[in-house]
């Protein structure tokens, strides 16, 4: 039980946090002291309200640490960053580890030798901030000069624009994925059982045809309600309190930074484990019991409000891990997307009840309750081990952690799906699973398209492309050995030009797919393209996104595609989710003061201001000079339309 409320708390803090990401309530100032001779100390408070508290730096910090940047061409750091005092120190039984948290004051001082009169120090402040409930990160940029004693605060940090699935096609397939997903939910063990209870309930005063029909679609309505409003509520009062910015930047900040989709990957890990048996999300049995009452006790309208509840309510420990699924991955995409995945995850799990309030008759044709339905519980437990890896990947990917790359990838998922084979087999026993004495010709049929599955996956150890899965496994680059090509990541493809060059900025950690040559700095490439005389084939791409991944694999791939990009372009693809900080003199000011360091920031705003994109795979034809040759191309999988529009952009460039 501990457990559980703990799982309820982080839940709704998860979703609480990163709707209000941006309004974090801790101040910041800073303040030089002379020390005389050159040094100085640099003095960063922060003054925390009395509901709340920072965590220590280093490893008291435990996951988010207070983390105070001091950074200036013209000074040198005398030691590191130290508090004003000792934090509270204490151990925290939910992560087994010491932690050291602050409140209401502390002071992080940073000694620097000046090497220059009135040089100029910026200083980042990240940190998280937590009450007994809830916790929202927070950063901060301030300025300071030696010399003379002044604080300018720069502008709000905004995260890059990250990965846009705004495209039609992939906005309906993340509604046909909640809608599977709503079906699914219907066949676990705490659901299916709820059925006849609709039945007895919408017997009662069935003379009544008109009327048995309006209720029973009022039941439908009220259930799609009661999943789908609170999610619209939060995300129109952030739309109102910050506006459309606001709300953008939660949800990219939810798409590239590690800490969520670190948090999505335990998430999906913990409602794994829960669907394999090791613990029920339950909710207190007060508020179950307290609807189940209202049921009864209110006539008409009112009774058919709490039947509903009562079933979102009971059912919560099986489809309290779907939502959850539902949701991480409805916040990937554009801000309305989860409100449109929750109606439609809802309205999927709503109509057989509605069917049988209409129609009692059909819960005889039903299949009864029985050990099935835990089977089912089971398998949804594999699949949500295999989707969640695809967050933790994605921190891999943007942060160049190298966790997980391909072959890593590919090995869990072909160990998880052969042991989903084997459970359906009856190989596999769980905990709450009834005795398989045979398998059904179903569970056959099954095994045989997941052992297929698993057989498909296995070529994709020695580099096979395995097309359709490209959106989810990490880029071939990232393997360390496929067949033919030695041990490179991919396979080399010498361009045509002699005079290629041998080494490109952030080659060093940025690869092009299907050993494609090129490069990641645009200045570098109108260069070389001036050179040779060829147009540019701009690629913004990024790390976590899928309709990218799929495009490489799906369209890049054809034979006549890659020889035009090998023969007839300078390719040059900037990334707008990598985290890497690049060398000082790249840095660059935005319109609005911010100046941005790391190489997706500098990417996504100039892909913004250059050609108002903000989604990827985003395509754009270049000239030497950089101007702009034909319309824009965006995700699209049709192979021809993709070779005439390389085939326009080509005509125009010899115009």
């Amino acid at each position: 039980m501990k457990f559980t409320k703990f799982l309820l708390v982080a839940l709704f803090a998860i979703f609480s946090t990163t709707l209000s990401a941006q309004e974090a309530r801790t101040t910041w100032t800073a303040e030089v002291e002379n020390l005389g001779e050159g040094y100085y100390n640099i003095n960063v408070t922060a003054t925390i309200p009395s509901d709340l508290h920072i965590y220590a730096m280093g490893e008291l910090g435990g996951y988010n640490p207070t983390v105070v940047t001091v950074e200036s061409e013209n000074i040198s750091l005398e030691g590191d960053v130290a508090p004003s005092r000792e934090p509270h120190k204490y151990y925290d039984d939910i992560f087994m580890v010491d932690m050291g948290d602050y409140s209401e004051e502390v002071t992080f001082s940073q000694k620097v030798a000046a090497h220059k009169k009135n040089a100029k120090v910026s200083i980042t402040i990240e940190w998280q901030e937590c009450t007994d409930e809830t916790c929202q990160m927070g950063e901060k940029e301030l300025e300071v000069k030696l010399g003379k004693e002044y604080v300018t605060e720069v502008a709000p940090v905004v995260e890059e624009a990250g990965e846009s699935k705004g495209e039609s096609g992939n906005f309906w397939g993340m509604i046909i994925e909640a809608i599977l997903w709503g079906f699914a939910a219907l066949l676990t063990p705490c659901v299916f059982p709820m059925i006849p209870m609709t039945v007895s309930f919408f017997m009662k005063g069935s003379d009544n045809k008109a009327k048995s029909k309006f209720r029973a679609t009022m039941y439908g309505l009220f259930i799609v309600a009661l999943y789908t409003l609170p999610i619209a509520a939060l995300i129109i009062i952030t739309r109102v309190v910050g506006g459309d910015a606001v709300t953008a930047d939660i949800f990219n900040w939810l798409a590239t930074h590690w800490l969520p989709n670190i948090i999505f990957f335990v998430v999906f890990m913990i409602f794994a484990a829960s669907f394999f048996g090791a613990f029920e999300i339950v909710l207190p049995s007060k508020l179950v019991n307290k609807s189940d009452e209202n049921v009864d006790k209110k006539k008409g309208l009112g009774g058919v409000f709490f039947l509903a509840l009562t079933l979102v309510l009971v059912s919560f420990s099986c489809t309290g891990p779907i939502v959850g699924s539902v949701l991480i991955k409805a916040t990937q995409g554009e801000v309305w997307t989860p409100i449109f995945a929750m109606m439609a995850f809802s309205m999927a799990f709503a109509i057989p009840f509605v069917l049988c309030a209409l129609f009692p008759g059909l819960l005889n044709k039903m299949p009864k309750s029985g050990g099935w339905l835990n089977s089912v519980k089971v398998v949804l437990g594999f699949v949500e081990v295999a989707l969640g890896l695809k967050f933790l990947s994605t921190a891999d990917q943007v942060y160049h952690w190298g966790l997980l790359d391909r072959e890593i990838y590919l090995a869990i998922w072909i160990v998880c799906f052969a042991l989903l084979g084997f459970y359906l087999l009856g190989k596999l026993k769980f905990k709450h699973d009834s005795e398989v004495k045979y398998i059904s010709t179903f569970r056959l049929f099954a095994a045989i398209g997941v052992f297929a599955f698993v057989v498909y996956m296995i070529p994709g150890m020695w580099g096979a492309p395995l097309k359709g899965l490209s959106g989810y496994l990490p880029p071939l680059q990232t393997q360390d050995f496929v067949i033919g090509s030695g041990s490179a990541a991919a396979p080399v493809v010498s361009n045509s030009d002699s005079d290629a060059p041998t080494s490109v900025k952030y080659g060093d950690f940025l690869e092009l797919p299907l050993g494609l040559e090129g490069f990641f700095d645009l200045e570098e490439a109108k260069a070389y393209a001036k050179k040779v005389g060829k147009p540019i084939f701009l690629d913004f791409t990024g790390h976590g996104c899928v309709n990218c991944r799929e495009m490489e694999s799906r369209v890049w791939s054809d034979a006549a595609v890659k020889a035009k990009l090998e023969n007839d372009f300078v390719i040059c693809a900037l990334y707008v989710d990598d985290k890497k900080q690049v060398a000082k003199e790249d840095w660059v000011t935005a319109a609005n003061g911010k100046v941005l360091k790391t190489l997706g920031k500098i990417n996504s705003a100039f892909a913004l201001e250059k050609f108002g994109a903000n989604a990827q795979p985003h395509y754009v034809i270049l000239d030497a000079e950089g101007n702009q040759l034909g319309d824009a191309r965006g995700y699209n999988l049709d192979v021809a339309a993709f070779i005439d529009w390389m085939n326009n952009g080509i005509a125009e460039f010899a115009k």
